[in-house]
């Protein structure tokens, strides 16, 4: 069939996940490889029985594969806060009293910081590092479908939450921690999976180094969550005319700096060390905060004139950014995780629309590569 100008598919980024080349699917599904590339360039419409052979062939569901981009409805909903008119806004939604609510996702506001349920209450046990929980429910379904992911990108949550709405029985469950801290919780068998986003000078690799260092032979893949800009914020209209780390010292801005084993530091302290700048040479560098966000709010708040972050953090705030980096963001997973069905539920998702606007709209991110196994330990 003819191309249809409306039909996406997500057929090479489910097809390289899952290790295939084109004439292996080809064989698979019985179909030319110039169908499957046809197919996957969006120039050729197939048929339904060759669309059901190819969601047989990778495991599937055709709805996984192919959609159709008008059948996205569009309503009509009032604001909830008045926001700059013209500005295209990231936005949740509710019906309330009979008609559609958008909230602006902007600022604060698009991020949770809600009290989480607890499953259960423990009492320590004496002399060791184990607890005794009583479970607030016997349905211990939920407990067995939890993913744990620790990480610092922001954009987890909104994967997270996209994945839990494909699968309703899975949970995730995001613990906050930098690049390092999250490496050493999965080695300590804290959590299923990593994020982390660390650049080694001398070999030129993102994040293998580490991983290679602590986990010590256990074996793992890393696979690729995005490419995302990372550099300084600034408030809005850039006041001080900031361009570089040297402008910085300069002019003589106050900054606030990310905990040692976090992506965000290794970078400034990298771009600091290139410009031989003497860290204490910057004003605040001693200013430790926690979290992207915590980052951006110390500028919006005037206590910094800079700080460490990525483009998408600087967007959601309406700050100012200057790009230093583009750094890739990478799921690290211990082999012995990757065939439980939890952990393949989730990573099944990097290959949904669902995901993949998520991220499109939030802005910041490459995502031509999500989903590709980048490296093995």
């Amino acid at each position: 069939m003819k191309q249809d100008s409306d039909l996406r598919n997500n057929l090479k980024s489910i097809r390289t996940r899952l290790g295939m080349s084109q004439q292996d699917l080809a064989n698979i599904a019985n179909v030319t490889r110039q169908t499957i590339s046809g197919v996957e360039s969006g120039q050729y419409a197939p048929s339904v029985a060759i669309t059901l052979r190819l969601a047989k062939a990778l495991g599937c569901q055709v709805e996984d594969l192919f959609w159709l981009e008008r059948d996205l409805p569009e309503i009509e909903a009032v604001l909830a806060k008045p926001v700059p008119n013209g500005q295209q806004l990231r936005v949740s939604m509710a019906r309330v009293g009979g008609q559609w609510i958008a909230y602006p996702l902007i600022g604060k506001d698009a991020f949770r910081q809600d009290m989480i349920p607890a499953d259960g209450e423990s009492t320590s046990l004496t002399g060791t590092n184990k607890v005794r929980v009583r479970l607030l429910d016997d349905n211990l379904d939920t407990l067995h479908n939890t993913v744990v992911i620790a990480g610092c990108a922001p954009v987890i949550s909104l994967w997270a939450r996209a994945t839990e709405r494909w699968h309703p029985q899975l949970r995730v469950q995001y613990n906050f921690a930098n690049s390092m801290a999250a490496l050493h919780s999965l080695c300590r068998g804290e959590a299923h999976i990593a994020g982390m986003h660390l650049y080694d000078p001398e070999t030129g690799e993102y994040n293998t180094p580490f991983v290679r260092d602590v986990l010590a032979g256990r074996e793992a893949v890393l696979i690729t969550l995005g490419v995302w800009e990372e550099g300084l914020l600034l408030k809005s209209g850039n006041p001080m005319g900031i361009r570089t780390v040297t402008d910085l010292v300069a002019g003589g801005a106050t900054i606030v700096n990310r905990e040692i084993g976090s992506g965000s530091r290794m970078l400034l302290e990298q771009t600091l060390q290139k410009e031989q700048i003497p860290f204490d040479a910057v004003q605040g560098f001693d200013n430790i905060l926690k979290t992207h966000q915590d980052v951006a709010q110390a500028v919006v708040g005037g206590i910094a004139d800079a700080g460490m972050s990525t483009a998408s953090v600087a967007t959601a705030f309406g700050l100012g950014f200057i790009p230093l980096h583009q750094s890739r963001y990478d799921l690290v997973i211990l082999k012995e995780y990757l065939e439980e069905a939890p952990v393949q539920q989730l990573l099944s998702t990097l290959g949904h629309r669902m995901v993949h606007s998520q991220f499109e709209i939030l802005g910041g991110y490459d995502i031509s590569k999500i989903g590709e196994v980048v490296a093995t330990v």
